[in-house]
């Protein structure tokens, strides 16, 4: 057998991270490329930025997998007056092929969302958000929720959180009292105050995400202080409130609390798995075993803070 095709490889990675579980809003596949080009070579990065396409060119790649598209709005032109554009042109220059999983990856098995869970040490997992998806083996959907090997502190919590991504000069946030004990965690690895509903609803100690507005979080924390209160005087919850403010235990726990992440950090997780399950796919199927490379450039936009 011959070295793999970027449409084998394609196929492999739309097997692993399916373009059905995509967001309506979302085009994730394959953005640049030569379906009969052979690849030998692969690189990751969470973002196609300028700096990491150079480092998958150095690095001789013919297909370049990133999380995060290098277009989110339809384009008109690709020419050298813009980044995307001259991205494009170096890519194919290079034969290098471009390809990007991105809320798909987050919904998959071994998806971001999953991989970050198990590095946290998440037990009796399920998705926050589940797809229906009969063809899949697996409980598949956006974010998981867990629960703790052993109850930990919330600060405890966080400087795990903390160990498991490279540092930015944004750091980790946290909201809610750092002695307070946390057994359950819900995680939606990527931009996350769409989902408080779910999360609420699912009666998650923690919430741990990233991009957290001032507003939906602030309304969060005061939202859980309140229902926190009526479970410590055993009050049965009212009109418009939550599910969840009598489903935990009688505490004064204000869940959920809040650890807000660096977003590219945290979504770094999903090479976790990627880069082993494509080779080993790919090894299984042609017999050629890829060399693929993962970026350790810092892609968070933040040089330094004040």
């Amino acid at each position: 057998m011959g070295d793999p095709t970027v449409r084998q490889v394609v196929d492999v990675l739309e097997t692993l991270y399916p373009l059905r579980y995509a967001e309506s809003w979302d085009e994730p596949g394959l953005i640049v490329g030569d379906l009969a080009h052979p690849v030998r070579r692969v690189y990751c990065a969470v973002d196609p930025t300028m700096a990491t396409v150079r480092e998958a060119i150095d690095f001789g790649a013919d297909l370049m997998i990133t999380h995060h598209p290098l277009f989110f709005r339809s384009v008109h032109a690709v020419s050298g007056l813009g980044f995307r554009g001259d991205i494009v042109n170096r890519l194919i220059g290079a034969g290098c092929a471009l390809w990007v999983g991105h809320t798909n990856a987050d919904s998959a098995h071994r998806g971001t969302a999953h991989a970050f869970a198990d590095r946290l040490g998440l037990i009796d997992q399920t998705p926050l958000v589940p797809i229906d998806d009969p063809k899949s083996e697996h409980s598949v959907g956006l974010g998981r929720i867990g629960r703790l090997a052993e109850p930990m502190s919330l600060a405890d919590l966080a400087h795990r959180v903390a160990d498991l991504l490279p540092a930015t000069q944004m750091g980790i946030q946290v909201a809610g009292d750092p002695d307070a004990t946390v057994r359950t965690v819900a995680t939606l690895p990527g931009s996350g105050d769409s989902l408080f509903d779910e999360v609420r609803a699912s009666g998650a100690d923690v919430y741990i995400t990233s991009d957290l507005r001032h507003h939906p979080a602030t309304d969060a924390r005061q939202q859980a202080v309140y229902e926190a209160d009526l479970r410590a005087r055993g009050l049965m919850p009212g009109p418009g409130l939550s599910d969840s403010a009598m489903s935990g235990p009688a505490d004064a726990i204000a869940r959920p609390m809040l650890i807000n992440t660096p977003h590219s950090a945290i979504e770094r997780s999903l090479f976790h798995y990627l880069v082993g399950d494509v080779a080993d796919a790919i090894e299984r199927e042609t017999g050629v075993r890829l060399r693929i490379e993962l970026s350790r450039t810092n892609t968070d936009p933040w040089t330094f803070r004040l």
